[in-house]
């Protein structure tokens, strides 16, 4: 790619990140940095320009990479003129540089034995792009994924991770290890929406507007600094991949469902658990977070998970969409209880409980982990959360109204 070429279809912002060929590029970056379109085009640039590198692309969840790191690359290769010359499978994911049988892998760290066994037809596997790599929490998960980027290569190749991620906390192992000890074979980079000059006015509008109403998610959503841990609503959690049937084999264990509605701005989030009572544990089991669902489309999803005969307590603040779903023919759903002090009170409810979250529920985990109390303006803590990462901590709120009100729950 020449330099006109380079600015007409990436922009600026990148140049240091183009080009380093160190070990680790890692790009922490806020909303619309265009810091995953810019790693897309990076690596179909290279693959091109590189005849036997071979590409592994890796998200927490397999089934999240379709719609994300998929998406984006397919974005890449037409944007770079070069449809004709890939091959694309969807079962299981995979491109394929015709030319060369150059292959891009894409691989779940909820299926481990598939990235470490991974062999490669002809040349080298090289190059590896972790997606939302705050979805990582263990380092020892991505000590096992560096490890699979070993060996030799061929003549002319390098070997590289690239890490690319929304910098939501800053107790992230991430921070410690690529920001706060950079070397030589590492470049950490930050980068936030002001690089992008393919926004538009309404985008740019929305960023202003974040950054007069809510300063502390814009320092984060929008300049892409770390998030600040302090303050944190619940730290009562952990993640652990639990056995569901053998839960669900225990008596007097109390199935909980709660929704929460969204549309253009806001992600509708459904909060999918199990609470053992005696032993105050919460088991989350499984979530649905997802902008743009209709009412139709939350039925769709409902019925496809298996839970439309499910009892689900949802947001009361939407009434019409909750007599919707009724007549699709989801009859036990219900409004949640509000009142003016019904945040705290379930937030005191859950705070007595020890929450285990499913590896899988990725974005239960990013919200939890960023879930705090709003501060006055002399810099105190109050008891009113912030409005901001709670739309699966609302549902988890309403769905343990079960509980408070001892309403047993059955997924038969």
């Amino acid at each position: 790619m020449t330099e006109e070429q380079y600015r007409l279809t990436v922009g600026g912002g990148y140049d240091d990140f183009w080009s380093f060929k160190g070990r680790y590029r890692v790009c922490k970056g806020s909303r619309a940095s265009k810091k995953s379109k810019t790693t897309a085009l990076n690596l179909i640039d290279r693959l091109v320009a590189y005849p036997g590198a071979n590409i592994l692309v890796v998200r927490r969840v397999y089934s999240t990479l379709k719609d994300s790191c998929y998406a984006e690359l397919s974005w890449a290769i037409n944007r770079l003129g070069l449809k004709k010359d890939f091959d694309f499978k969807i079962s299981p994911l995979e491109m394929t540089y015709k030319p060369t049988g150059q292959k891009i892998y894409f691989r779940g760290l909820d299926d481990p034995l598939k990235i470490t066994s991974i062999t490669v037809q002809s040349g080298s596997l090289c190059w590896m792009w972790i997606e939302e790599a705050y979805e990582i929490s263990n380092e020892s998960d991505f000590d096992m994924l560096d490890e699979s980027i070993r060996g030799e290569v061929d003549e002319g190749l390098f070997k590289q991770i690239t890490l690319t991620l929304n910098p939501w906390n800053e107790r992230h192992w991430i921070k410690k290890r690529f920001f706060d000890s950079p070397d030589e074979n590492t470049l950490a980079k930050t980068t936030d929406y002001t690089c992008n000059e393919w926004l538009d006015e309404a985008d740019i509008a929305m960023f202003e507007h974040m950054k007069e109403q809510n300063p502390r998610r814009y320092n984060v959503a929008g300049l892409g600094n770390w998030g600040i841990a302090e303050g944190l609503v619940y730290e009562n959690w952990e993640e652990d991949d639990f056995d569901i049937e053998l839960l669900n084999r225990e008596i007097g264990l109390i199935h909980v469902m709660g929704l929460d509605f969204g549309y253009a701005n806001d992600p509708t989030a459904i909060f999918c658990g199990i609470c053992d009572v005696g032993r105050r544990k919460l088991y989350v089991v499984d979530e649905v977070y997802k902008k743009g669902l209709s009412n139709e489309a939350i039925f769709d999803i409902i019925l496809k998970k298996g839970w439309k005969k499910e009892k689900i307590i949802a947001d009361s603040a939407e009434p019409k969409s909750i007599d919707r779903l009724y007549d699709l023919g989801l009859y036990g759903i219900r409004p949640a209880r509000k009142g003016s002090d019904s945040i705290r009170c379930g937030i005191d409810l859950i705070s007595d409980y020890r929450i285990i979250i499913r590896p899988v529920c990725v974005n239960f985990i990013t919200e939890i982990s960023n879930y705090r109390w709003e501060k006055d303006r002399f810099g105190n803590m109050t008891n009113k959360p912030c409005d901001s990462f709670n739309h699966l901590m609302d549902a988890m709120r309403y769905a343990m109204e079960a509980i408070s009100g001892r309403e047993l729950l059955s997924f038969d």
